[in-house]
């Protein structure tokens, strides 16, 4: 079957199991607690995207492989629903990838990212919007990474890596590929092609210069493109500047000057200025602020208040004089309108009175009048909303989609929001997810789940994962523990640079008196904790395993940092890693770096170690998890396991990685924790591929 063709058979089906969800017969109770199979097979929505006529919204749906399939990624469909009916129409399903997805102006065609073919490159396709065939319209030689259409022409700008010439191509057959690390690298550059023209060859409007993101002016005379000197990561984290380049010329020149980490950015409809987000100093870990600059004048304007309790990442504009920015508060995100001279702001959509969590920007009409996001609550996954602003109905969002309707027959934990003082008195909130059947009188194993980053935080929504499954916990008697430690993002500049030049001191000493609060408060038992998290969560890990063992019974490192000083040399983001978290050399931080380095007190480990990782990281290199393992078992620690997962990277796309993260954890947990088998006795069986669901003869 044809899958860029629309399945007009399955529409009605489709819709009654998308839409509405399964309900218990009237008398009965859902039974059944959250498995980890359930875990394996929750479908996600990822991307929402509206019609500029706010008619139709499309969407991207994350279907999870078979453990029986080919290893890859998880599956992504495309479909469209009404943002009127709740009708849904299958695009393009079945085993494919679809993301990036971007409406023609007119509202006619929908154009997406996606490849064909074993070896095909990820290429633009465009779709009718009322069904047919799709279309490739890019046939760049490296993937296409990113694409806009043309404002007024039929035209679409995309981003491709320039490709290797015929002799690199020729000394590869040969075997001389050899990596010249960092050297010889291949930029990002920006091409624009016309759609209706398959003859005509695309047009190169970058050279020298590597380009990350990029959006149109409202007439298409000119492009605000996201440079950076060199095509690397750590460039894309810290050496961003926003570029504008005339078409008609070809003539680039920079705009704005930014000290640190660069967000969005979009032009106002009448193209005079510029909104985009940006960290306020260089040694901001993550985006915080929302600018406004004038492109003739490059006079710019700071809209954030100066002690704004959150963080803005996403931007854009509801008109000429107002800029529209998108900023996680705490544990609840908000959307905020702010007049672009300055001013008091206007919260117009806050998710604690909505109780749905959108993730990241919005997509909405240029009318302001129709809004489609992806939500999220402690309930839901992650599924498609509408939002129609008007004072009656200010608050009262739309759900569109049901994705996993099974959900209505599970027994799920209580999520609520605690707060807690530090030893230093500052209060820290964060997350508790309690155990089905929770009972006051009671006290419970806990587990504490840490965010990487730093910079990042819990909101309150769905935070059940394969490496990190919350409500599986809660199906089997814990108690869960999200903390936004110190550092984390959502709660203004000044407590994420609390751990600036400071690794794991406050920020773990944080986490370290949640665990402490949830013992006195009866809720949590002393002799039951588990702690784990991946990479940044995973050298909290690592810490609560060696300086802080006394707190826990067992740890599961993901992708995490044991030796502070090797990971500095091995790391993909050196200057990313200098500018906002070390603040100085090495060669001036060897006692400090060494000091807080798990592996300097891994000889007084009394904890359980599972330690996993891909053989691919370049983020944390997998020399960390080699370097705790073996000063642990040099120790005689008793229970330390390492497992490496070939090719993957910082975090496992493969559903066979994911799925033995999965039930490896929650058996690490269940014997070390939960039932407090002692550490020098047996390990876990090594062999668990009777939980992958994998038909072995």
């Amino acid at each position: 079957m044809n899958k860029s063709r629309l399945h007009y058979t399955l529409v009605s089906i489709i819709t009654l199991l998308f839409v509405f969800p399964t309900f218990l017969l009237p008398g009965t109770t859902a039974e059944e607690v959250f498995s980890a199979h359930d875990v394996l097979k929750t479908r996600t929505c990822d991307d929402a995207q509206i019609s500029p006529d706010g008619q139709w919204i499309a969407y991207t749906v994350t279907m999870p492989r078979c453990a029986r399939e080919k290893p890859g990624s998880a599956y992504k469909e495309l479909y469209l629903v009404s943002s009127q009916t709740k009708q849904i129409k299958p695009f393009i399903t079945g085993k494919v990838s679809v993301g990036t997805l971007r409406w023609s102006p007119d509202s006619s065609r929908l154009a997406f990212l996606t490849q064909r073919g074993e070896k095909a490159k990820t290429q633009v396709w465009v779709i009718p919007a009322d069904g047919g065939e799709a279309i490739q319209v890019t046939r760049a030689k490296t993937s296409v990474s990113n694409f806009q259409w043309h404002p007024k022409e039929n035209k679409i700008a995309y981003i491709a890596t320039t490709p290797s010439s015929k002799r690199e191509k020729e000394l590869k057959e040969k075997g001389y590929d050899f990596i010249f690390y960092e050297e010889n690298l291949k930029h990002r550059n920006l091409y624009l092609v016309d759609v209706s023209d398959k003859k005509t060859k695309p047009k190169q409007l970058t050279e020298n210069k590597t380009v990350w993101n990029f959006v149109f002016s409202p007439d298409g005379k000119t492009i605000a493109a996201a440079v950076s000197p060199k095509n690397l990561v750590d460039h894309r984290y810290m050496f961003q500047k926003i570029y504008l380049l005339d078409i008609a010329s070809g003539k680039m020149e920079q705009l704005t000057d930014n000290p640190g980490k660069l967000g969005n950015f979009n032009f106002s409809p009448d193209g005079t200025k510029l909104a985009y987000t940006a960290a306020l100093w260089r040694k901001d870990h993550a985006v915080s602020q929302v600018y406004v600059i004038d492109i003739k004048t490059k006079e710019q304007k700071n809209l954030t208040v100066p002690d704004f309790r959150g963080h803005v990442s996403w931007a854009h504009w509801k008109d000429n004089n107002t800029v529209l920015y998108y900023a996680g508060e705490g544990v609840w995100p908000t959307l905020n309108l702010v007049p672009a001279s300055g001013g008091k702001r206007a919260i117009i959509l806050n998710s604690e009175k909505t109780g749905i969590t959108f993730r990241g920007g919005v997509s909405f009409t240029k009318d302001f009048k129709h809004f489609a996001f992806v939500g999220s609550s402690p309930r839901i996954p992650g599924e498609v909303f509408y939002w129609k602003p008007g004072k009656k109905a200010q608050q009262k969002v739309h759900q569109l989609t049901n994705l996993n309707p099974w959900l209505s027959q599970r027994k799920l934990g209580k999520q609520g929001i605690i707060r807690y003082q530090a030893r230093d008195g500052l209060e820290i909130e964060g997350l508790l997810l309690y155990p089905v059947n929770y009972q006051e009188s009671q006290k419970y194993p806990l587990i504490v789940v840490v965010h990487g980053g730093p910079e990042s935080h819990y909101s309150n929504s769905w935070v059940t994962r394969y490496s990190r499954p919350g409500q599986v916990f809660a199906g089997k008697g814990y108690v869960v523990f999200y903390p936004n430690y110190r550092a984390s993002t959502g709660y203004g500049v000044k407590f994420a640079l609390e751990g600036y030049k400071d690794p794991a001191g406050k920020e773990f000493d944080d986490i370290a008196d949640g665990i402490e609060y949830l013992i006195k408060k009866g809720i949590a038992d002393p002799e039951r904790v588990g702690l784990g998290g991946g990479s940044y969560g995973g050298y909290a890990a690592a810490w609560f395993a060696s300086y802080y063992t006394k707190y826990v019974r067992a740890v599961c490192m993901f992708v995490g940092i044991s030796d502070v000083i090797s990971k500095r040399g091995t790391t993909d983001i050196p200057y990313e890693e200098l500018y906002v978290h070390s603040g100085d050399s090495l060669e001036d931080m060897w006692e400090l770096n060494l000091k807080r380095s798990p592996v300097y007190y891994a000889h007084k480990s009394k904890t359980a170690v599972l330690i996993l990782g891909g053989t691919a990281d370049t983020r944390v290199h997998p020399s960390q998890s080699l370097e705790f393992y073996r000063r642990l078992k040099m120790n005689n620690h008793p229970a330390v396991r390492l497992v490496r997962y070939p090719g993957e990277g910082h975090g496992n796309r493969n559903q066979p990685g994911r799925i033995d993260v999965l039930y490896r954890t929650l058996q690490w947990y269940d014997w070390y924790v939960k039932d407090k088998k002692p550490l020098d006795g047996p390990m876990p069986p090594l062999d668990i591929s009777d939980n992958y669901g994998l038909d072995l003869k």
